[in-house]
Order: structure tokens, then sequence, then C-alpha cells
């Protein structure tokens, strides 16, 4: 122990200052997300300036609620607010072109609102986390309210606007695979977003959808009936013991490997499910197995906190391994290696700096 010990003020200052604003930008989260589920932010992008009324009226909202929410917005600099120049009583309010750029739905990839979600949600599941910190142990997938509606917004900005465009063009081949008929397993399918689409543009090829949950695969099912698909289908299953050896041409596995109870297991299974010459998609998390890596990850605050409180937690509560989203690429890349594989390609996307794509094969 150090016989004088020195107090820096201007570095407790400074770090004061940094904690006043983390509540603040912790606060805005949830207006974020507010604005974007209301669909304000949409609202206000297609608006002069406009008075909170003019703006609650337009979204079918209460003027009240949206005055208030103005507020906050007002505050954190993202509405600006000036005075009525023919009526100096009355509040205008208007959000500009380049802020809407990153809170709008128009706005896709780049609409940060749809990612602010998911700070009121895990906020919903707080208490039993505390008890996990004490206790251990693991929350299970049906106490997460929202999360695969949110997760289904998520991966539609991430990984389907870019999939039929980006990604499966990063397999030599694959296209022209798909397009004269082939056997396609998506290994946590979740809502079957990727399997519809895929499905929807290769109707020569037969799709099948592996998840633990029901509730997503329902909604997985409505969407594949409504679009009229007859080479698709979505079963309920516990991935950590499948093994149906060398059935499938192509298997893809969208930020799902991380979330399983027994990954290595999983990898294993995906190794001999998949044909000699068949192919594995697996697109997870971009980031490093080492915590020292991630400082200057743009997202990696978010990252271990969506881990901690959701990906950690839901393998844990089935007695699994709790890898949590930020296993890193040297993790995934030794656990591929144990289940068999041997060639390992990996590739980023400028448009999806959360994503890392694995192209594998045997």
């Amino acid at each position: 122990m150090c016989k004088v010990c020195s107090f820096d003020n201007s570095r407790a200052e400074a770090f004061g200052q940094q904690m006043v604003d983390v509540i603040n930008q912790g606060a805005l989260s949830l207006m974020l997300s507010l604005g974007h589920r209301t669909g304000l932010f949409d609202v206000m992008s297609e608006l002069p300036p406009s008075d909170s009324q003019t703006i609650a009226n337009t979204a079918g909202m209460n003027e009240r609620y949206v005055r208030e929410w103005l507020g906050a917005m007002v505050t954190s600099r993202i509405v600006n607010t000036q005075r009525n120049e023919d009526n100096p009583d009355q509040v205008v309010y208007h959000l500009p072109t380049e802020h809407a750029a990153a809170l709008t739905r128009v706005a896709g990839a780049d609409n940060i609102g749809v990612y602010a979600q998911y700070i009121p949600l895990l906020g919903y599941v707080e208490d039993e986390i505390v008890k996990c910190f004490q206790n251990g142990g693991g929350v299970s997938y049906d106490r997460y309210n929202r999360f695969h509606e949110v997760m289904v917004e998520d991966s539609g900005l991430a990984v389907i606007s870019s999939l039929l465009v980006d990604v499966l063009p990063l397999i030599p081949g694959m296209l022209e695979k798909l397009n004269a008929g082939i056997r396609v397993l998506d290994v946590g399918c979740g809502s079957g977003k990727a399997l519809n689409l895929m499905a929807k543009h290769f109707p020569n090829s037969t799709f099948i959808g592996y998840d633990l949950c029901a509730e997503p695969l329902v909604k997985a099912h409505q969407e594949a009936v409504s679009m009229g698909l007859k080479n698709v289908r979505f079963v309920q299953k516990d991935l950590t013991d499948f093994d149906i050896p060398e059935q499938f041409d192509f298997i893809t596995a969208f930020d799902a490997i991380h979330d399983q109870a027994r990954p290595d297991k999983v990898l294993k299974g995906i190794y001999s499910s998949l044909k000699d010459d068949g192919q594995f998609l697996m697109v997870d998390v971009n980031a490093s197995s080492k915590v020292e890596n991630n400082v200057s990850h743009p997202l990696g605050t978010l990252l271990y906190t969506i881990s901690t409180m959701h990906c950690m937690s839901v393998s844990l509560a089935q007695g699994g391994m709790g890898l949590g989203a930020m296993w890193g690429r040297e993790k995934a890349v030794e656990m591929l290696k144990v289940a068999g594989f041997t060639q390992i390609k990996e590739h980023l996307l400028d448009q999806a700096i959360q994503n890392r794509y694995f192209v594998i094969s045997k």
C-alpha cells in the first residue's frame, strides 16, 4: 500500500461529468426507443417545424406525452426548437434531416432507434439478473418480453437487407447452387426471415429451420404461408444433440451459435449434418475473445450488456456453457476446428460493423 496517495481533482471531476453523461445517455436510450416504437421520428422527419399538437395528431398519439417526450429530445439536442414567429407563445419543433438519417425507418441499417430498444427490453429482467449475480444460473428465453420481436427488426437491418446482394455472394458458387436446387438448414432460425427470403428467391431449393422456441416458429410459418411458399418448413427442436448425417448442402446460423446451451455440440452436429462438399455460413458478433481488444469496439459496451443480460444468461439457464455474445472470433475459430472444420474464411461488411461472416467447409 502506498504511503502517500495523491488524489487528482481534475481527473475526478472529469470522471464525475462522464458519469452524469452516462445517466443522461441511458435515459435518452429509453426516449429513443419510444420515439422509434411510436413512429414519432418518422412523422417528424416529414413535417415542417410544428407544435406538439400537430406532431401528436399526425402520429396519432396523446399530445401531453408527446410534449414531454419532446422535452427530452430538445435537451439532448436531437430535436431543434424555436418560437413561432407569428405566435411567440407557441413552441415549434423540428427534427434535422441529418438526425433523421440515423433515427427513422427509411434509414435502414443506420437506424439507431432499433438498437435503443434493447435498453428497456433488458431492463425488464434486471431483478432476475441481480439474483443470477447472487446465486448463479440464468434467465430463460420466455422471461424476455418482446426479445424475438426486436431481434427480427435488428436482423432485418443487419442481415436480411444484405443477404442476397452481399452475404451469399461471399460463398463462391452458392447463388448458382441455390438456383439449381439444394437442401438448406438454418440453425436457430427464430422467426424465419432469412429462410423465407431465400425460399422465395430460390424455389428449386428446399429449406428447413430449427429453433428451440415455439413462438417465433409460429410467426415464421405464418409468414411462409402468407408468401405462398411450399419449399420451406420450420421445426421446434433442441439443437444440443441434433445429428442428421450428411443431409444438407448448405447450413446457416445467423447470430445463433453463441446463444446455444452447448455451442460445441451444435457445431459438431452441423459438421456431421453437412455433406462433404457442403458449406456452412456462420454469422456472429464481430469481437475478440480478449476483452482488452474490445476497448475500441464501437458497440463494445452495448454488446457486453446484451451478453450479460441475455445471451450468456439464457445459455446458463439451460445448464449450458454461457459463452455469451462476446465469445469472440478466436474462440469461435477454435471451436469450429474442434468440431472438425478445416477451411474457415472470415469476412467483414462495411454496412454491418457488429457482424463477422464465417464461410466454412470441411
